[in-house]
């Protein structure tokens, strides 16, 4: 008999022990009240943080997650017991809140069609790729504060065989004389008007016809190279190209609402606006002679 028991007691496990339930893809992590707080609510919730945080391992940020959301449903289910959602601070906060989501969810499937990753690759197409390539040029410059200094130089850099970038080791003031006056490859718009315009008139090998006066002193310019410029891959115009279709397309869409919808204005005092007659402005003809 005592033997039979012992089976019994080995044969009799317990329900939840013999068919233990299958582990929940999202489970119920905390209750306030009957109200659950489910895993998926605190990953939603990591999708919000810095990017810095969101990096943070799931173990560490969770925990303070869940602490939040409980005392976040605490306060609300507080609110909501003493009749606070009715009251029309809230109401007008809560419209307001709505009417902020409304417009921005029907602005984001506006915009949407604009900012597929085919039609920020056309626009690349055309703004970048297909516009007119902009120019650069190699240079070196010697720098003197007078006219008469940098005439001298001049003539002297004009003999044959002199080493430009020797001449102006050895004359220029500038803070680029130990390189030879070396301003590398520049482009129009990196350099000050006066400076460009002599810089860009000219071609390799090609030394200034005249000393170029600018607000730094008296400059001798010779062109080394000229290039087109390289544009920037799709990758690294991606992020400008769209930020420029969203600006653009936002005041599109914008406008296109607002002159569909049907708008009355009235006076600042809500009195109707009075619609003038051209003739009102109109001044009577001259008198005969």
């Amino acid at each position: 008999m005592r033997r039979l028991l012992l089976l019994f007691s080995l044969l009799a496990v317990p329900p939840a022990l013999a068919q233990a339930p299958a582990a929940s893809p999202d489970p119920v992590v905390a209750r306030v009240g009957a109200e659950e707080i489910r895993l998926s609510h605190l990953r939603a919730a990591l999708q919000d943080l810095p990017e810095e945080l969101r990096n943070a391992p799931e173990a560490m940020l969770l925990p303070v997650l869940l602490d939040q959301m409980i005392a976040t449903r605490a306060l609300i289910a507080a609110a909501r017991a003493e009749g606070l959602a009715d009251s029309p601070e809230v109401r007008a906060r809560v419209r307001a809140a709505e009417e902020e989501a409304l417009q921005e969810a029907l602005i984001r499937r506006e915009l949407a069609p604009f900012l597929t990753e085919e039609a920020l690759r056309e626009r690349y197409r055309r703004e970048v790729l297909e516009a007119p390539r902009e120019e650069e040029v190699s240079a070196r410059h010697i720098l003197v504060p007078t006219e008469a200094e940098a005439r001298a130089i001049l003539i002297e850099a004009r003999r044959p065989g002199v080493d430009f970038a020797d001449l102006a080791r050895r004359r220029s003031t500038g803070p680029g004389a130990r390189e030879g006056g070396d301003l590398g490859f520049f482009r129009r718009g990196d350099m000050i008007a006066e400076f460009a315009e002599a810089a860009f008139a000219l071609q390799p090998g090609q030394i200034s016809e005249q000393p170029v006066r600018t607000r730094f002193g008296w400059h001798i310019i010779k062109v080394e190279a000229r290039r087109p410029v390289e544009p920037p891959s799709f990758e690294q115009a991606r992020a400008e190209i769209r930020a420029r279709v969203f600006e653009e397309s936002v005041g599109r869409i914008v406008e296109r609402y607002r002159n569909a919808a049907t708008v009355e204005r009235f006076n600042l005092d809500g009195t109707p606006l009075r619609v003038r007659s051209p003739l009102e402005s109109a001044e009577p003809p001259a008198p005969r002679r």
